[in-house]
């Protein structure tokens, strides 16, 4: 019998199903060696940690050997639109080229498929605020008679933040349950039922992590069991599982309970009047607590915030009307299955707020500088946004949960992403993800980077943090932009520092797409269109911006991505790793802003035909000792501080890079490492 492995590579070689099936494949050796890695682990229930670099094809080198195995699968991926990608679009062609019949499915967290129930209440709900959300409503409306699956992303014209989705999708905490007159109807039992069914079934980490955080919790599972597993995008699952394993409250939950007990006491008897007081103080509470908290950094850690007395008064205040709010609901909550639902959400909330502010917490001296609380393994935080408030209990370390599943689980786990190495090592992410002694491959991305590419680091840029840095950094971009016609993607470190950017090239030549100016699918898709477009973005675009062709040619990087200074979660593990006597800058810090570059720097190069500059704008990079380790952990560029070879680059007929009379430059080469007296 021929092995997985085998019939693996067969398929994905020259002459194999998929070149006979599918137009402008092209067999590729480090897409081989990584499919026969897959099917290995497989076959023998192992643990692989693969980096596939761009280009290598990863998403066929799994999709063949799951489709071959027999085995029932589960694919995670980073975000929705991959998942819809891979489900709507890879999945379909790789079945038809191994002419393979295996069932799949596509499963998504409850809060993307439509509420029958939600929908019916918010007809008589008087919660749009202009005209536009009143037409939008009636779209939902129209489209709900005629959808099969309920998928809100079937809903081109949604935004993704639209207001109108939260009242017509369902949470774990509003969810009727089989008290739901829509339960035989319902879209997310539906949508399970087929998971449960099928061979493979393709999720995103969210819903991924909710499973597993629901099994760590004894409360049953959303996914079929699996005896494979393929985490792809796997450099995101520690920050996210992280998230998972704690928990939170905020205020829009909060006034969505309020809102929603109005809602179902409508059809209740003296309900409605029991209830109009109680909501009515918890909405008035919450606006005036966000209030005391504006004079707070965007985000901090708890201890901080309740020391001061407003904001501590602001949370006591809160607790009260919750426990009015819940108490009142005990009296109604046998009344309807709807108001029934609503106390539970009423205890859970105190619960949770109660645990945030520590049953047992010393009073806080506010005269003196407040000091942190033990070290519990958990971090207790808060965010400010610009209508509302988010509290949550982060773990520091889910390495320990991570691997408790997994071991559980009796299945194959195969993690994958084009970024998971930090100048070619594995250990960093090993150890987040709590992976004791992996199998691991590393392909490095198979395009012809001494041909495709240039990496360009300007001279005479001030240190990041000095003033003038964005002044001097625009001054610099502006002939590479010249030179390339636009076609141009920036990436900044901060929100302030890409609204200065963009206001310096707003009167340029070339269309200016700036993140935040409209729907990131809209924006991507003006870009492209454009044909010269510059598009700016924060830390948050770093991934997902996949621009085939010309019109994206240039990326640059103004500062090497370090986590905020501000990040609670991330402070508090630098000093565990201090107190256990590590260096945080060694071991968390450096790992982290490596693959985060990897991320941006992954935008440039999506196909052999693709040609681009990589501009690197922070001198640290040839200032510092550590810059090297940035540097190696990067595709082998060409490497220059010329500007002249960046317009040599984009001139006609795509001249080769110049070898000019500077010595740091003639000393650079394909073959060369970056020169060491830079550093």
């Amino acid at each position: 019998m021929i092995g997985l492995a085998h019939a693996s590579r067969d398929a994905l070689s020259e002459g194999g199903a998929l070149a006979s099936h599918l137009d402008a494949f092209v067999a590729r050796p480090a897409q081989l060696r990584l499919t026969a890695a897959i099917a290995d682990a497989f076959e023998q229930r192992d643990v692989l940690l693969a980096e596939a670099g761009t280009g290598t094809g990863k998403t066929f080198a799994y999709l063949v050997p799951a489709l071959l195995s027999g085995l029932k699968i589960i694919i995670s991926t980073g975000t929705r639109a991959l998942q819809d990608q891979l489900y709507h679009r890879d999945l379909p062609r790789v079945r038809a080229a191994l002419g393979v019949g295996h069932s799949s499915a596509l499963l998504k967290g409850r809060a993307n498929y439509l509420c029958r129930y939600r929908l019916q209440q918010a007809r008589g709900e008087p919660r749009f605020s202009n005209l536009e959300q009143v037409a939008q409503f009636q779209r939902i409306l129209a489209w709900s008679g005629r959808t099969q699956h309920g998928d809100m992303a079937e809903l081109d014209a949604l935004p993704e933040d639209s207001p109108l989705l939260p009242l017509v999708t369902s949470t774990v905490d509003n969810c009727l349950g089989t008290d739901c007159p829509f339960w035989s109807d319902c879209f997310v039992v539906q949508a399970r039922q087929r998971a449960q069914a099928a061979d493979v079934v393709v999720v995103n980490h969210h819903l991924l992590l909710a499973d597993l955080a629901l099994k760590q919790e004894g409360f049953g599972e959303i996914l079929p069991g699996a005896q494979a597993f393929v985490i792809d995008e796997a450099h995101q699952l520690p920050e996210l599982a992280a998230n998972f394993f704690g928990e939170g409250f905020g205020m829009r939950p909060w006034q969505e309970l309020a809102r929603d007990c109005l809602a179902e006491s409508r059809s209740v008897a003296g309900a409605q009047a029991a209830l109009q007081g109680p909501a009515g103080t918890l909405e008035q509470t919450l606006r005036e607590l966000r209030t005391a908290m504006e004079g707070l950094p965007g985000r901090g850690t708890q201890w901080r915030a309740l020391a001061v007395p407003q904001v501590r008064d602001g949370f006591d205040a809160a607790m009260s009307a919750l426990v009015g709010l819940r108490d009142v609901l005990d009296g109604v909550r046998e009344a309807s299955p709807g108001l029934d639902a609503c106390r539970a959400r009423a205890v859970e909330a105190v619960s949770r707020l109660s645990r945030w502010l520590g049953e047992d917490a010393p009073l806080l001296d506010f005269e003196a500088d407040p000091a942190p609380p033990p070290d519990s393994g958990d971090v207790l935080w808060y965010e400010l946004t610009p209508r509302g408030f988010r509290c949550q209990r982060t773990p520091m370390d889910v390495s320990g949960p991570l691997r408790e599943h997994r071991q559980r689980s009796m299945a194959a786990w195969v993690f994958t992403s084009a970024t998971l190495t930090v100048d070619g090592h594995f250990e960093h992410i090993a150890q987040r993800l709590g992976l004791e002694d992996p199998i691991t491959l590393l392909q490095p991305s198979p395009f012809d980077w001494e041909r495709q590419a240039l990496c360009y680091l300007p001279t005479g840029l001030p240190d990041p943090a000095a003033r003038g840095f964005g002044t001097a950094l625009i001054a610099a971009l502006t002939p590479v932009l010249q030179a390339s016609e636009g076609r141009a993607f920036l990436l900044f470190a901060s929100h302030r520092a890409l609204r200065e950017a963009a206001e310096a090239l707003r009167d340029g030549p070339w269309p200016l797409f700036v993140q935040g100016e409209a729907p990131r699918a809209t924006l991507l898709q003006r870009f492209r269109d454009s044909g010269n477009g510059v598009l700016l973005g924060s830390a948050s675009f770093r991934e997902g911006v996949d621009v085939v062709g010309d019109a994206l040619s240039v990326v640059v990087i103004d500062k090497l991505p370090f986590a905020a200074p501000d990040d609670p979660v991330f402070e508090a593990r630098l000093e565990a790793i201090r107190r256990d006597g590590g260096n945080p800058f060694r071991d968390e810090q450096l790992p982290q802003a490596v693959i985060a570059l990897k991320q941006g720097v992954g935008r440039l190069i999506r196909s052999e035909t693709d040609r681009g500059v990589l501009v690197l704008c922070d001198p640290r990079l040839t200032t510092r000792g550590y810059g090297r380790i940035f540097m190696d952990s990067l595709p082998p560029f060409r490497r220059t501080r010329a500007l002249a070879d960046v317009q040599a680059f984009f001139a006609p007929q795509w001249a080769p890079v110049a070898s000019g009379p500077d010595p740091v430059h003639a000393a650079d080469s394909a073959d060369a490492p970056f020169p060491t007296s830079l550093f």
